[in-house]
């Protein structure tokens, strides 16, 4: 298979982003930011990524959509949609944190992640910092609201982790940040990176891909 065919195969198969398939519509503004930090924050634990995919589903359902309203919500709230997705084990601590970060995010950026972006003043290392203040998300939660965010934050681009590039390694892909880039347009940067992460953990779909060249 041509590097083109596996860029092709790869973005039609495992090119959804977690955002995507969590309904949440992308873009600069506070809301789908604020609901892309949830989910990372729903990430940030050892748990599978449907059933986090889910609990943001939950929330968002239940009206929990910005960190006003997340806020809000009675603790209980927060642990019943999470029990709803069947986001065991960490369902009362993460119910806890969201609400703790919604919070943060109230007081320190108005609601609005636009600001966290502007002090950052286009430093992605920077982002990553401030992000890491969010209560419960970490290097990995970070890397996934970078992953994700790139495509409306491009100052992020070119943005693949270390499970990205190591899957694109075993495909015969370019290793780099950079190199990946330039596979794909800007807007599908983001779909790359994800289907790379989901090969990477995905037991086989590499293996796969291989087999088809």
């Amino acid at each position: 298979m041509s590097r083109e065919a596996t860029v092709e195969h790869l973005l039609a198969e495992y090119g959804r982003t977690h955002a995507e398939e969590a309904g949440i519509r992308l873009r600069n503004t506070p809301a789908p930011l604020y609901q892309l930090l949830a989910l990372c924050v729903l990430f940030s634990v050892r748990i599978k990524a449907d059933i986090a995919v889910a609990a943001a589903r939950e929330l968002f359902s239940a009206g929990m959509r910005t960190p006003r309203a997340m806020a809000a919500a009675p603790w209980q709230d927060r642990v019943d949609a999470l029990g709803r997705a069947h986001y065991r084990r960490y369902d009362e601590s993460t119910a806890t944190a969201l609400g703790a970060g919604a919070e943060l995010v109230l007081d320190r950026y108005r609601g609005d992640l636009r600001r966290l972006r502007d002090e950052a003043d286009g430093d992605p290392g920077r982002v990553r910092e401030l992000l890491r203040e969010v209560p419960r998300i970490g290097p990995v939660g970070a890397d996934i609201f970078c992953r994700e965010a790139q495509g409306v934050w491009p100052e992020l681009r070119p943005s693949f982790d270390r499970r990205a590039r190591h899957a694109a390694a075993e495909l015969g892909l370019p290793k780099t940040p950079e190199g990946l880039a330039h596979l794909v347009t800007a807007d599908d940067v983001p779909r790359l990176a994800a289907a790379l992460v989901r090969v990477e953990l995905s037991k086989g779909a590499a293996a796969d891909l291989r087999r088809s060249d």
